[in-house]
């Protein structure tokens, strides 16, 4: 018996099941090697908020440390880590980086995510640079930011040109009054920042790249459109001539 439009549409992956996959398949490469000692990588999650990617290296095995600003978060985290079955091997606590040197304790930090935080920031510039004094000499960085040029492909994609010109002109590579981010940056941008703050960039891909251009009625249209989706980010996350179509990026980086 055929699929229903409803079936396809319950089969079809959302965006933030892709973009959370996509970082998944990134992110477990940086947690492999183990601490400078041989022992326990510490693995720290700035803004990581309910856990949706902590919880899932918790059962991977990983101690993961989540620091936030938001008590409700936290509380959101530590349930889901109850659930999951790994209450012990994830810890929340309240507040941003500048609370990482006590938090650690004197050690520095081996793996560190900053996922969606830098576009909130007030000095993004500041912050990775105490990011840094945090992390041990050699420590890994996953950094994920918002790109204005992908901002631009979406909202013109999906017909909101007037935002679209909007991220293109602002310094800010904002939409417009009530954008929710403080800013959207250019790759170059970001590289900059990172170098003045002492990281060595490894590797730059894009999460997503084409999967939010792809119209829903494309998807609602085959039972194996779903997949071809995934295969096709997967051979354009790292495409040097389609990044720039991504909504953001994400850096692996190395504290010198």
């Amino acid at each position: 018996m055929p699929e229903t439009p409803a079936q396809r549409r319950d089969r079809r992956p959302t965006r933030s099941e892709l973009r959370h996959e996509a970082i998944g398949r990134l992110v477990a490469p940086l947690l492999a090697a183990p601490g400078p000692d041989g022992g326990t990588a510490l693995v720290v999650d700035l803004g990581g908020g309910a856990g949706a990617l902590s919880v899932d290296l918790a059962v991977d095995g990983h101690d993961v440390v989540v620091v936030d600003p938001s008590p409700d978060a936290l509380a959101a985290l530590a349930r889901r880590a109850r659930e999951a079955g790994v209450g012990e091997r994830v810890r929340g606590y309240q507040g941003d980086a500048r609370a990482l040197p006590e938090l650690c304790g004197g050690r520095g930090v081996d793996v560190l995510l900053c996922h969606d935080v830098l576009e909130l920031v007030d000095d993004p510039a500041a912050m990775l640079a105490e990011l840094a004094a945090a992390m041990r000499p050699g420590a890994t960085l996953s950094l994920l930011t918002a790109q204005r040029s992908g901002a631009v492909a979406l909202r013109a994609a999906a017909g909101r040109v007037e935002e679209a010109l909007a991220a293109l002109s602002d310094p800010d590579g904002r939409t417009g009054a009530d954008d929710p981010l403080q800013r959207r940056m250019d790759a170059d941008s970001i590289a900059a920042l990172l170098d003045g703050a002492g990281f060595d960039v490894v590797e730059v891909t894009g999460v997503p790249v084409l999967a939010d251009l792809v119209p829903e009625v494309v998807l609602d249209s085959s039972p194996r459109a779903r997949e071809s989706l995934r295969r096709l980010e997967l051979a354009s996350a790292d495409h040097p001539d389609l990044r720039g179509l991504a909504s953001h990026l994400h850096w692996h980086a190395v504290r010198r």
